[in-house]
């Protein structure tokens, strides 16, 4: 998955909510950071119910010739269209990095 820096920007919009945010580049994606830490589709203990009642499941990248399971997950497509409803999960995945910073 590549993605343009129109949809990163479409993203951080979306997530200003939270205050400032942005996005790079990795695994041909994209990371969201806010206050340089990041946090974007991250999921641990406490929100991994939150996407799976969703449907949705964890960020996959092909390594090496198999597949690799991250702790970041899918966002629901809905929350596109709704700015306000994204913004409670952008500070649920933000808490959830801070708490995996914390452990590190």
């Amino acid at each position: 998955m590549t993605v343009s820096a129109e949809f990163s920007d479409f993203v951080c919009e979306l997530l200003s909510g939270l205050g400032e945010v942005s996005a790079r580049r990795m695994f041909g994606g994209a990371g969201i950071y806010h206050d340089g830490l990041m946090f974007g589709l991250i999921a641990d203990a406490q929100t991994i119910a939150d996407y799976e009642a969703e449907g949705k499941g964890p960020f996959v990248y092909d390594g090496k010739g198999k597949p690799v399971r991250m702790s970041y997950w899918e966002v629901p497509e809905r929350l596109f269209d709704a700015p306000g409803a994204m913004t409670p999960w952008a500070q649920n995945a933000y808490q959830a990095a801070l708490r995996a910073a914390k452990k590190a």
